[in-house]
């Protein structure tokens, strides 16, 4: 899937030179299948699923043109998991995709807490 996504010029590219890192601009593509998962991805603004929760998260933190981008390529890794494996779409809702993440921060947050010698401990007032 990576090839594919590559293929795509969906994926981030790797411009270094001497250990650093210049650029990571993803290609200029003519590819019509891209074209047409960046036209899916913008419009999954409104979406209440888990690809439009994914959506306006990144737009929030990268801004609104790299999240087309990013979103376009998770469209074309789980299409090109669809196609190859034969795995069947499982539409995740918006509210399950954030108390995913709401975990996921969770957790992260208590290891870097206990990597620095603290510990968390949950209040009783605090928001569900």
């Amino acid at each position: 899937e990576n090839q594919f996504v590559s293929w795509l010029a969906l994926c981030p590219g790797t411009n270094k030179t001497g250990g650093r890192q210049k650029s990571s601009r993803t290609r200029r593509s003519s590819n019509r299948v891209a074209a047409a998962l960046r036209m899916a991805a913008s419009s999954l603004h409104h979406c209440k699923s888990a690809l439009g929760a994914y959506y306006r998260r990144k737009q929030g933190l990268i801004g609104k043109p790299q999240a087309v981008t990013a979103v376009a390529h998770k469209l074309a890794r789980l299409i090109y998991k669809m196609m190859t494996k034969g795995l069947k779409y499982v539409q995740r809702g918006q509210d399950e995709y954030e108390e995913q993440y709401r975990q996921r921060k969770l957790y992260n947050l208590k290891r870097n807490a206990k990597q620095l010698g603290f510990a968390l401990v949950p209040t009783t007032d605090a928001p569900a």
